[in-house]
């Protein structure tokens, strides 16, 4: 892990204003908005449609994700009202434990209790835009890619044809350990609604 000030956005309005870039406009802007500070994620915007957008860091990757602690990542996204309930529970979770100055062993431990005694259930419908311009992935490629996020119980990604030759779905592991599959479904648009390029 790095330097936790590396994480952070010094400038609050600027992370208030990538996250709400993760939707369009008429979903984000009445939205709750987060912003990550030195003691974890608090309320900046308070929102009137259920939605909660904020941009997250690497540690919500998937734990064998070599980009886990990389300090550039910052994704936006904007959690549905089910997904804002049932799933944006484990990033609150997450990381109070990277505050709390724990390893990547560490945290996976105590996500599995926490996903046993404390994540509340998975909600139907749960999904997460992530369809913002100025996200920052990963250090491969071109950084970003516009999709959705869509939650489900452990399945075959088969059901979903994740994976598949010219398939817009991806299987993302990053909540095995919670017992959740995260579909990624490519859209090739931006939240602004100029095209985005697909690459699967």
């Amino acid at each position: 892990m790095a330097a936790f000030d590396q994480y952070l956005m010094p400038d609050r309005n600027a992370e208030i204003a990538l996250a709400r870039s993760a939707a369009p406009d008429s979903i984000s802007h009445d939205a709750k908005v987060l912003v990550l500070g030195p003691h974890g994620y608090e309320t900046a915007v308070e929102g009137t449609n259920g939605f909660v957008c904020a941009v997250e860091r690497g540690w919500m990757a998937p734990f064998d994700n070599p980009e886990f602690w990389n300090p550039k990542i910052r994704g936006p996204l904007c959690y549905n009202p089910p997904a804002a309930r049932s799933i944006l529970p484990m990033t609150y979770k997450r990381t109070e434990m990277v505050l709390a100055g724990q390893s990547k062993d560490q945290i996976m431990e105590g996500i599995k209790m926490f996903a046993k005694k404390e994540l509340p259930a998975l909600e139907p419908a749960a999904l997460t835009y992530m369809l913002s311009k100025e996200a920052y992935l990963t250090d491969a490629g071109d950084h970003n890619m516009a999709h959705l996020m869509f939650y489900t119980p452990l399945m075959d990604n088969a059901v979903w044809g994740a994976g598949l030759p010219k398939s817009p779905v991806i299987l993302n592991p990053q909540f095995v350990l919670e017992g959740i599959d995260v579909f990624m479904v490519l859209t090739g648009m931006w939240s602004d609604g100029t095209l985005a390029p697909v690459n699967n």
